[in-house]
């Protein structure tokens, strides 16, 4: 599948609507359709890249970016002192299901360690 298949892609060109709860030049973070726990957004960049196993060097500043807006979503929307789960599934046997790099940002109850 390639950029122009890709569902993550048309909701960064906007053809596929979504519950946007932050954007700038660089990401777009929306509620999962299908959540995990009472608070699930998933921040993906706005450039397409397969995975996390396929960022190079030059993605360096995308991927902090990705973190430090995780973070400051979960303070904008209070949940960041109670705590949460921020999580890039890769490729296949990591549970990746939309090849379009993407952090899952998880809140709203207790997680446990390991997961899965």
């Amino acid at each position: 599948m390639g950029a122009q298949d890709c569902i993550f892609c048309k909701i960064v060109d906007g053809s596929i609507p979504s519950t946007t709860v932050h954007e700038d030049d660089v990401c777009i973070a929306f509620n999962d359709l299908t959540p995990q726990a009472p608070t699930h957004i998933l921040l993906i960049p706005k450039e397409h890249v397969d995975s996390l196993a396929k960022t190079e060097a030059n993605h360096k500043q995308t991927l902090g970016h990705l973190l430090l807006s995780s973070a400051q979503i979960a303070r904008d929307k209070g949940f960041a002192d109670d705590g949460y789960r921020v999580v890039i599934n890769t490729n296949g046997d990591g549970g990746q299901t939309v090849f379009h790099l993407h952090v899952h940002l998880l809140a709203g109850r207790q997680f446990i360690f390991p997961p899965g």
